[in-house]
């Protein structure tokens, strides 16, 4: 069973979630509540009419101890889409990592005009 040794059914749902995201490859952007570069980067993806899911670390231990899995830190906004994990990030820095995966670009729906 993919729940195995959790005790508690929030920590399994919460588990549920972020490994469904994953299995469905859907990007995760991982935010802190009244962080002002979250909230930049909420508008540009939902702008870029990027399908995401939104992981609220501030109030969520067990999103908080998956952002740090995938990124080694815990700083906010995370975004994490297959192999493409930035963190900590300003959106002309997220963009400039984001050229280094052109095919991830394209998936998600940003850059494809570029070449």
């Amino acid at each position: 069973m993919l729940f195995y040794g959790f005790s508690h059914c929030q920590n399994q749902f919460d588990l549920y979630l972020i490994v469904s995201m994953k299995v469905l490859n859907k990007p995760i952007l991982y935010v802190k509540a009244n962080c002002p570069r979250c909230r930049e980067a909420l508008a540009f993806f939902s702008s870029q009419g990027v399908d995401f899911e939104v992981l609220d670390v501030s109030s969520s231990n067990e999103n908080m101890n998956a952002m740090v899995s995938v990124s080694g830190q815990a700083k906010a906004p995370t975004f994490e889409y297959k192999e493409l994990v930035v963190a900590d990030f300003k959106i002309d820095e997220f963009l400039a990592e984001l050229s280094e995966f052109p095919e991830v670009g394209q998936e998600i729906g940003i850059g494809n005009s570029q070449s």
